[in-house]
């Protein structure tokens, strides 16, 4: 099973989740619904280098992909997804810190 790590309120995120609704091979994990879900994201975010550069530009880096063999990813198409067309995002939607796009 590929774990999916996001939130509802992330444009990325619910793109991908469209794409798993009721295929029992992905378990989606909204960080937002439970502090014991964030908690666990953030353990992974802390510990793994593949958030680096997502931290490093102020990205949440969500949608993240737990591959069945226990690769981290934040590539869709790793997880046999496919990405958000660019410039897609509902009108104001912003995922990044700083108000500006996702």
């Amino acid at each position: 099973m590929i774990k999916i790590y996001g939130m509802e309120t992330c444009p990325d995120c619910t793109y991908v989740e469209e794409q798993v609704k009721g295929n029992p091979q992905y378990e989606v994990i909204d960080i937002g619904q439970h502090v014991r879900n964030l908690k666990a994201f953030l353990k992974l975010r802390d510990n793994s280098p593949v958030f680096d550069d997502a931290k490093a530009k102020g990205y949440a880096g969500i949608p993240c992909f737990i591959l069945e063999d226990g690769t981290v990813t934040l590539v869709p198409e790793d997880a046999g997804l496919k990405s958000r067309p660019t410039g897609t995002a509902p009108t104001g939607a912003a995922c990044n810190l700083d108000g500006t796009g996702c």
